[in-house]
């Protein structure tokens, strides 16, 4: 073979760079992307195994393989005492390119102008945002990612595979139409929901694309304008949003060290809480409020919306019982997050409310998305059925507690004038800046010595300014990556001091 041959076919079968993919599988994506993009017609020779395994410095067999699997996809074919060729049929049919239409002038058409046809907009509206290359920063106290030492890599894969045998294929594959996997709906029901003193038949569960779909699927079937619905200020700003789209009225609801605050709760239809951890803030709503929020919403005639937020992500004390434990007359509506833990990407959450509503939830989600993922229901039924949720827990409590004390001594040692209160669990820091930081500005500024922090106002309906309040997230940040996340943090806020003209207190360096 040439050298300028060799080139070629080095260059058109270069591996693409998929690590996690065998080298087999590697050397297939490869030729298959030459056919799809052309680049290999119908008919076109291929080297043989030999030659391309010389070249590539791959073994001869696994080119074989390789060869052999794209011959039975029916992209390549065989032909005896001549070699291997693209098959005539590799590449789709794909439509020819049409002639766009034209005007008298000789002009095409305007398109239309978007801004003014579309009548439900969230892109005004405040929302956690991280850099589009945020994984590059070395001290991300950011939402939104799973932790690679933490995640249980193994146990997750055996159940995708164990859901991927023949024998499982039955339990999956068939189209669920507005109805969810069994398993994942009966270990919802006997194996997470009685932890938080939760007991629902199984006509009362419905599962959703994470919690955000269920925020959505009650906007849409409960909500419109003449709706008053109380939110948490500051409070969780992926519900504020979702529920914008029917355009409620909005109701502030204050919060403090005990969460929600409830006595003089003004008048709503709905009420959005969270309870457990309260988001932002972290705080945990007391035993007395919880009790009194219920009398309430009976005698004011209102529903409630709790989101059980971080409620398995507990370090001290006994677990508070859930609000829709405590619900005797079906005026709290339940959600939960199935997958939080693992990865907010895996998206599987559930409501838990009463079956009226549910069979109205379940038909406005089949017009919308049909049914979640029934391979992966059935894959994660089988991580909790085989208990490595609660492994997986635990895991991430000891973790996540360690973080908290780093952070919180970390702060103590370098940010002495910032405000927080460590939570009773959770995985993040409400902090307080002094008055003169505005958290936004800070954390701009706190990206050029590579730290990323979620600014409080996009928790805020009505925020102030400056706005001084910020969260720490710890479940993106490696555990040893912490303190000195918050040292660069403390740079930070003596440049932005320094910008301010402010005088800080002198700082005790720990030795």
């Amino acid at each position: 073979m040439s050298s300028s041959r060799s080139t070629q076919w080095a260059q058109l079968f270069a591996l693409p760079d998929q690590p996690a993919l065998p080298l087999q599988g590697r050397l297939r994506a490869a030729v298959v992307r030459a056919i799809l993009e052309g680049r290999l017609g119908p008919g076109a020779p291929l080297p043989s195994s030999r030659e391309l395994a010389a070249l590539l410095g791959l073994s001869r067999n696994t080119v074989t393989s390789a060869y052999l699997q794209l011959m039975d996809e029916g992209f390549l074919e065989a032909r005896p005492r001549s070699g291997v060729f693209v098959a005539p049929d590799a590449r789709p049919l794909a439509a020819a390119p049409a002639e766009p239409l034209v005007g008298r002038s000789g002009q095409s058409g305007q398109p239309p102008d978007w801004s003014t046809r579309v009548v439900r907009s969230l892109l005004d509206q405040p929302t956690l945002a991280k850099p589009d290359q945020w994984r590059s920063y070395p001290y991300p106290f950011v939402y939104g990612t799973h932790d690679p030492q933490l995640f249980p890599t193994e146990d997750f894969r055996e159940c995708c595979a164990r859901s991927l045998a023949r024998s499982q294929l039955p339990h999956w594959t068939p189209d669920f139409e507005t109805d969810d996997v069994p398993d994942l709906i009966e270990q919802i029901r006997t194996r997470l929901l009685p932890k938080r003193g939760v007991f629902a038949l199984k006509e009362e569960i419905l599962v959703t694309v994470g919690a955000q779909h269920a925020y959505y699927l009650l906007a849409e079937a409960l909500f419109d304008e003449r709706k008053f619905v109380g939110l948490e200020e500051p409070g969780h700003p992926h519900a504020r949003n979702s529920f914008s789209l029917r355009n409620p009225r909005w109701v502030e609801v204050a919060v403090d060290d005990e969460g929600l605050v409830v006595d003089a709760l003004p008048a709503v239809d709905y009420l959005f809480v969270t309870p457990s951890h309260q988001s932002p803030t972290t705080s945990t709503l007391s035993l007395e409020r919880r009790q009194w929020l219920l009398r309430k919403a009976e005698l004011q005639d209102f529903v409630i919306i709790e989101d059980d937020y971080e409620a398995e992500n507990l370090y001290q004390g006994a677990p508070m019982p859930a609000l829709k434990s405590l619900d005797k007359t079906g005026r709290v509506i339940y959600v939960g997050s199935v997958s939080k833990s693992l990865s907010p990407a895996l998206r599987l959450g559930y409501i838990v409310a009463p079956r009226a509503l549910i069979t109205e939830l379940r038909a406005v989600r089949h017009a919308m998305v049909r049914h979640p993922s029934a391979f992966l229901q059935h894959a994660y039924a089988l991580f909790l059925s085989l208990g490595h949720h609660e492994s997986h827990a635990r895991r991430v409590n000891q973790a996540m507690q360690e973080r908290l004390a780093l952070a919180a001594q970390a702060l103590r040692d370098h940010l002495p004038d910032f405000d927080f209160q460590l939570p009773q669990g959770g995985a993040s820091l409400w902090v307080q800046a002094p008055a003169w930081v505005d958290a936004a500005e800070l954390a701009l500024m706190a990206r050029s010595h590579g730290v990323l922090i979620e600014a409080g106002d996009v928790f805020f309906a009505k925020p102030p300014y400056p706005c001084p309040f910020f969260r720490l997230r710890l479940s993106s940040i490696a555990t040893a990556q912490i303190p000195a996340g918050i040292r660069a943090l403390g740079l930070a806020v003596e440049e932005l001091a320094q910008a301010r003209g402010e005088q800080r207190p002198p700082i005790t360096r720990p030795h």
